[in-house]
């Protein structure tokens, strides 16, 4: 098993790009399953994630091609299958994205029940309860999703709460629907934009993405299209994080400022010096030892929660003393315990978590239990005094691209070693 040895250095400088979003890219992946054509994208991350998302679609019949460095090709006329197994699906929660594609091209769908990261209950009631109101018949079998419908009837969904893979997928159901489908209270998120724009490519008629009302017009059919798969802003902000804990400089190309507002309101508040540009953001951290910063996540245009594990990295080297309160994943402080190996002051108190920075901490071997959680270790261990050992960073692979490479480009001592 992978892990990462760190040794803590100085500051990090320099310049890094931003890899494709995979959180865009997966929903997208899915939506090759809507048309008989050749769907065609760009600038999409080598990632785990990605890699088993190929490997579900190829499972069924999608011919898979990448013909070149973040290239991918789908074509799914000739599927063979529309099951979507445990042995892939209990590996990433995101291959509940082809119930919605299945379901409204093919008729029928059975999907396993998903896994993922053990970061709190992400139910898919909501999904069910989506594809119900727009006439499947659903059951729970054996661990299954099972849904059937001769063809989805466009219908208003109000969603209780927001959920971006539950707006991902009943949108994709939604565009081959019969008549109008009303999306109330949808995740507002860039990615949602992104999947919505490549769908409009393929002819899907959607307003309304990037607000809490998206309103389809069901076609009959989508073709091919080609589409660019938007910039990472969580990869994007991890790093900029890196420059501001290691009091570095760090230029962060090929983004998407506006998609990141939050999290450079919150480096300012650091006392981080941050500039902009079209495709561009430098932060300007150097000499300066970070400020505390109080953060509450929220739904989007909120503060992202995939980016407070980071932040509470941030804290822990910071003058002051931080709150974080995380509002969307009840089990989102696990890394709050591998932290206070490395020496962190950090007090949990229900949802909330009270972080007294310190001026250092000092290297220790530490366990990644999630994505994000592992990518806080990751810039935590950069920051410390002597040698990190971080075990299990499988879980950062699945969504952050060759990231010793990006760091070490910039100054960081990291490197990838084996049992």
């Amino acid at each position: 098993m992978d892990k990462f040895l760190i040794e803590g250095n100085g500051p990090l400088t320099g310049e890094v790009a931003a890899s494709g979003a995979k959180n865009a890219a997966l929903p997208i992946l899915c939506a090759s399953l809507l048309t008989d054509d050749e769907l065609r994208l760009s600038n999409v991350p080598d990632l785990h994630d990605v890699v088993t998302t190929k490997k579900l679609l190829a499972q069924m019949g999608v011919a898979v091609a990448s013909p070149g460095p973040g290239l991918f090709a789908a074509t799914a006329r000739g599927i063979t299958t529309c099951v979507a197994p445990y042995e892939l699906v209990k590996t990433m929660r995101a291959s509940i994205l082809v119930l919605g594609p299945l379901l409204a091209k093919r008729g029928h769908a059975e999907v396993s029940l998903p896994g993922g990261c053990a970061i709190g209950a992400r139910p898919v009631d909501l999904h069910l309860m989506g594809l119900k109101a727009m006439g499947a018949e659903i059951t729970l079998e054996d661990g299954f999703i099972k849904a059937r419908a001769t063809r989805l009837k466009g219908a208003r969904i109000y969603f209780d709460t927001v959920t971006v893979t539950g707006t991902e997928n009943l949108l994709m159901a939604a565009v081959l629907a019969d008549g109008e489908t009303v999306l109330e209270n949808a995740a507002r998120e860039p990615e949602i934009v992104d999947l919505a724009n490549c769908l409009t490519a393929m002819g899907a008629k959607i307003s309304g993405a990037g607000t809490g009302t998206i309103v389809v017009q069901g076609v009959r059919d989508l073709h091919g299209a080609d589409h660019r798969v938007i910039p990472d802003r969580i990869e994007g902000g991890t790093f900029l994080v890196a420059a501001a804990i290691t009091r570095g400089r760090v230029r962060l190309t090929k983004t998407d400022p506006n998609a990141l507002d939050a999290v450079i309101v919150k480096l300012q508040q650091a006392g981080a010096k941050v500039a902009t540009g079209a495709d561009w953001i430098d932060v300007d951290m150097r000499h300066q030892r970070p400020h505390s910063v109080n953060l509450h996540t929220m739904a989007h245009p909120g503060f992202p929660t995939d980016m407070q594990a980071q932040f509470m990295a941030l804290d822990c080297y910071a003058d002051g003393v931080g709150t974080i309160r995380e509002t969307i994943f009840e089990n989102r402080f696990m890394h709050a315990q591998e932290l206070l190996r490395l020496g962190a002051d950090i007090r949990i108190e229900g949802n909330t978590a009270i972080v007294t920075g310190r001026e250092k901490l000092k290297g220790a071997p530490v366990m990644a239990t999630d994505l994000r959680a592992s990518a806080a270790l990751v810039l935590a261990a950069i920051a410390a005094e002597g040698t990190t050992k971080i075990d299990r960073v499988y879980h950062i692979d699945r969504g952050y691209e060759h990231i010793e490479e990006k760091l070490g480009a910039l100054g960081a001592r990291i490197a990838r070693v084996k049992d």
